[in-house]
């Protein structure tokens, strides 16, 4: 399971972008790099830099290793229609993050925990496996021996109607959604320049 451990608010400076869901780190309180040097070096970014820090930001976001984010690419590339959508398609179809969206989870980092302590069943098999890749018209369901758990409760309390994504539904009274369909480029929230990714790998 890919999760990252060290100091989340340097990153998210580096980066300048909110990787990490929480509040926190909405909105770094220091608006320049993190170390000694910072404040006084704000150099401009070369291409090459502009696309490795996008880079960072999608991986970072959802989580992923670098190795796991590299196999992503290659198989984004072999399919039909642009890599970049595709890179983007698949990483919205993990399990993980299809939790996060349903809003049966604050963040996708938690996700991830409640994914790995098996509290989820797909299909109506346990998966235990963040990374599973969802296909439409998978169901994924609170396991009942959890459904008691507060945590659940809480969150949907703040899920608005019944697509919390367009590709998703949700039934919150049985919590179980539906990965209705793959999403469309222009469905993804996030601001994110897949395109300088493609660019980073083609050279």
């Amino acid at each position: 399971m890919a999760r990252y451990k060290g100091p989340r608010g340097k990153i998210c400076r580096r980066l300048e972008f909110p990787v990490f869901e929480s509040p926190k780190f909405a909105s770094p309180r220091k608006n320049y790099a993190p170390g000694q040097h910072g404040q006084s070096r704000r150099r401009k970014l070369s291409n090459y830099g502009i696309q490795l820090r996008e880079k960072q930001r999608i991986k970072y976001l959802y989580g992923v290793l670098e190795k796991q984010f590299r196999n992503y690419f290659k198989k984004a590339q072999a399919k039909q229609g642009p890599t970049g959508h595709n890179l983007l398609t698949m990483l919205e179809s993990r399990l993980d993050n299809t939790v996060y969206r349903l809003g049966l989870a604050p963040t996708r980092d938690a996700a991830r925990q409640l994914v790995g302590h098996k509290h989820f069943m797909v299909n109506d098999r346990i998966v235990n496996i963040p990374s599973f890749l969802l296909r439409p018209g998978d169901k994924i369901k609170v396991r009942d021996k959890s459904k008691k758990i507060e945590i659940f409760h809480e969150n949907l309390r703040k899920v608005q109607g019944d697509n919390p994504a367009p590709w998703l539904s949700i039934d919150k009274a049985k919590m179980m959604g539906i990965f209705e369909n793959l999403p469309e480029r222009s469905q993804i929230p996030e601001p994110l320049n897949e395109q300088l990714v493609v660019e980073l790998y083609s050279k």
